[in-house]
């Protein structure tokens, strides 16, 4: 043989030797242990699985016992210890599968060895090697192990107990018996099927949860992520007229002082170069903020841009949002308090857009429903509520994703506000939000909500 013909099969060789121990230390890992793995009490049945199985290694005991003592010709006491094993290890498969199954087959192969040595005392043949009591208990061993242990550790149990089951038969100096084997060894077969199935099924639900849980959480952020970007998109206009007129009264003011010092032109100068440069980096961040497409209520501008240019609502326009929702057949009733002043800009749009937002979700999820629009003027800021009464007939399913709050409180929370959401009387809903006129600048506000994933039926999301 040449030395590569050596080298290759040597390589062959050694690649086999080691799948082989590998698979052997996976077997060991999995059936030569003594840890726990609790069956879980069922879902509807609570812990009537446990009861059952009791009770079935109760019956397994003094059935197997009185088979072999009478049957199988065993004294009274070595009948009692196999069948009470057998009936233990259906018991401690609740909690320990594998090592229940290693006390099954204990039992089963002292059992066999037993019997088998009085095979022929009595004229009439007798089950062996597997009696009946011996069946019915390792059925449920094997069930309760497949239903925990991992696929291959099942077929490996099996796999080892057709081995036991073919050695003892192969012994064939026995007298006359009922072969029964083949016929536990079919039922074994289709337990540990039935078992790993059902694991199988379990896991994938299991799975399945976890996956829905992620996919509901990613959507969560993701659609918070987006309603950031709305508010940015929104408030650039607020702040770049700000910005555009620090920019201009830099320039104006040194003409309107008589022969104005160089100091002072100077640090105007570089006012309106800061102002201008500011205004410039926040067009850059806009525009990275900006999507492709127009987001949901945003009229996309003839070169794309979603709505940038056009001016952004205040609360002046509020009559026109309501008269909006007039046409389409509400009956919206508008209650203002207080002394009415401007407010700032941001105040205002988060103002408007939650009113909007409000009388939206009022359209979507409360049909025929009355609603009113409150504006409380505060000395030290704003207070919006908006409330719909019962809806008069059930709502459409709605398309969207739920998350018409979860703007409401990113805007309230911007302008460091306070905030509320409930069902109110008769299927009806109610949402309170208050803008401070001056929000803290060392934290964005709390917002309190008692409804924070649901939408409730007949009312405001």
């Amino acid at each position: 043989m040449s030395r590569l013909g050596r080298v290759t099969d040597t390589g062959v060789g050694r690649a086999l030797r080691a799948r082989v121990g590998g698979w052997l230390r996976v077997l060991r890992e999995d059936l030569w242990t003594l840890r726990a793995d609790p069956l879980p009490p069922s879902t509807w049945l609570r812990w009537l699985p446990h009861g059952v199985v009791c009770l079935a290694a109760f019956g397994v005991t003094v059935g197997g016992t009185g088979d072999m003592n009478d049957n199988g010709h065993l004294g009274s006491s070595l009948a009692f210890l196999i069948a009470g094993g057998q009936g233990g290890a259906m018991v401690w498969g609740l909690w320990r599968p594998v090592p229940a199954w290693w006390l099954s087959m204990g039992a089963f192969v002292v059992g066999a060895v037993a019997v088998r040595g009085r095979l022929g005392f009595d004229p009439e043949t007798y089950t062996w090697p597997w009696t009946a009591a011996g069946i019915i208990a390792e059925l449920f061993v094997l069930l309760l192990l497949a239903l925990r242990v991992p696929t291959r550790a099942a077929i490996a149990a099996l796999a080892l107990t057709a081995l036991l089951t073919y050695v003892l038969e192969s012994l064939r100096d026995a007298e006359r018996y009922d072969t029964t084997g083949v016929l536990a060894l079919s039922l074994f077969t289709v337990v540990v099927t039935v078992g790993t199935a059902l694991r199988g099924r379990r896991e994938a639900r299991a799975e399945l949860v976890e996956q829905t849980t992620l996919t509901a959480e990613e959507r969560t952020r993701r659609t918070l992520l987006e309603e950031r970007s709305r508010i940015a998109r929104e408030l650039h206009d607020v702040v770049a007229h700000h910005m555009s007129v620090i920019s201009i009264q830099a320039q104006v003011a040194p003409h309107l002082v008589e022969n104005p010092p160089d100091e002072l032109k100077e640090n105007l100068a570089g006012i309106r170069q800061n102002a201008l440069e500011a205004l410039t980096e926040l067009r850059r961040v806009l525009g990275v903020l900006r999507s492709e497409h127009p987001g949901p209520g945003e009229p996309a501008g003839p070169d794309g841009d979603t709505g940038g240019h056009a001016p952004q609502p205040t609360l002046d326009r509020l009559d026109a949002l309501v008269e909006n929702t007039r046409a389409a057949g509400r009956e919206v009733i508008t209650e203002i308090n207080g002394e009415r002043r401007p407010l700032p800009p941001g105040v205002e749009l988060s103002a408007y857009r939650i009113v909007q937002e409000a009388l939206s979700n009022v359209l979507r999820h409360a049909p025929g429903a009355r609603a009113t629009v409150r504006l409380t003027y505060q000395p030290d800021g704003l207070e919006v509520e908006v409330v719909n009464g019962r809806p008069t007939g059930p709502a459409p399913p709605s398309t969207g994703a739920g998350h018409g709050l979860l703007g409401m409180r990113e805007r309230v929370a911007m302008l460091g506000g306070t905030m509320t959401a409930h069902p109110w009387h008769w299927d009806g809903f109610k949402v309170t939000a208050f803008l401070p006129d001056t929000p803290p600048a060392d934290a964005p506000g709390t917002v309190r909500s008692t409804d924070h994933t649901t939408e409730p039926r007949g009312g405001t999301p």
